[in-house]
């Protein structure tokens, strides 16, 4: 790697991690930014993958006021978002990435739907007497974010957008703490691909960028994080949206 390159890299890397602690497409900075420099797919999406993590991590850190008394929405998501990453890193090793490059704009669009519906979705939530109703709702939880998560082990950009979306359709709480469990099952996700990336094909992976991306994105998540935290909740949906609209045009037009 050239000077250029690793500059170029821990940049994107830095926005990366900032726009995952705020809304959650990243890797719309950092995977077009691999491909530039010459890196084949699979070895750009695996490499990015572990590089973000760190991010991951500091926005994780960032949010952690928001993640208190979550303790009963966790133990539905932290499960299924294990099990989905898991899915998720096992298919980016078996599948073509032609059979994602058509549904991804389509769950991304739902998402960015679901964001703009969430003060009225919450509305209707808010009448259950729990933040996660028993029955169908928990059940429709689980399956909810374990397809994402599956979807954020395979790639993952855009992934924030649908969790947003998907958390602020089934949960009665703010979108502040939305945004702390969205940036929590991130995490879950890409580190459990991750893993599952090292261990099966780690002679794929580029380290170099990983190292590159990583200190880029940890930065990143501890600016993203303050940031977000303070920005209004009306405001904060529409720079997900925008960005859920942002990676559709970039993965649709000038695919």
């Amino acid at each position: 790697m050239s000077a250029f390159e690793v500059v170029v890299i821990l940049l994107a890397g830095v926005a990366a991690g900032t726009i995952n602690a705020i809304v959650g497409s990243g890797s719309l900075v950092t995977f077009p930014t691999l491909l530039f420099f010459g890196y084949p797919p699979v070895v750009a999406n695996m490499s990015n993958n572990l590089g973000i993590v760190g991010g991951n991590i500091t926005g994780v850190h960032g949010y952690r006021r928001e993640l208190r008394g979550t303790g009963p929405i966790l133990r539905v998501v932290v499960p299924a978002c294990v099990a989905g990453g898991l899915v998720g890193g096992l298919l980016l090793l078996v599948l073509p990435s032609t059979i994602f490059e058509v549904v991804v704009p389509v769950l991304i669009a739902f998402g960015v739907v679901l964001v703009l519906l969430g003060p009225w979705m919450q509305r209707r939530a808010a009448k259950r007497e729990a933040p996660v109703a028993e029955g169908r709702h928990r059940a429709a939880l689980a399956i909810a974010i374990f397809l994402t998560a599956v979807y954020g082990g395979y790639f993952g950009a855009a992934q924030g957008v649908i969790l947003v979306g998907v958390l602020g359709a089934l949960l009665s709480v703010d979108i502040q703490v939305i945004n702390g469990i969205k940036n929590l099952a991130g995490l879950l996700a890409n580190l459990v691909s991750a893993i599952v990336f090292v261990v099966v094909a780690g002679d794929r992976i580029a380290w170099p960028v990983v190292l590159a991306i990583g200190i880029g994105a940890m930065i990143g998540g501890v600016v993203g994080a303050r940031v977000g935290r303070r920005l209004p909740p009306l405001l904060l949906r529409v720079v997900i949206a925008a960005v859920g609209v942002v990676a559709i045009v970039r993965m649709t037009v000038f695919a």
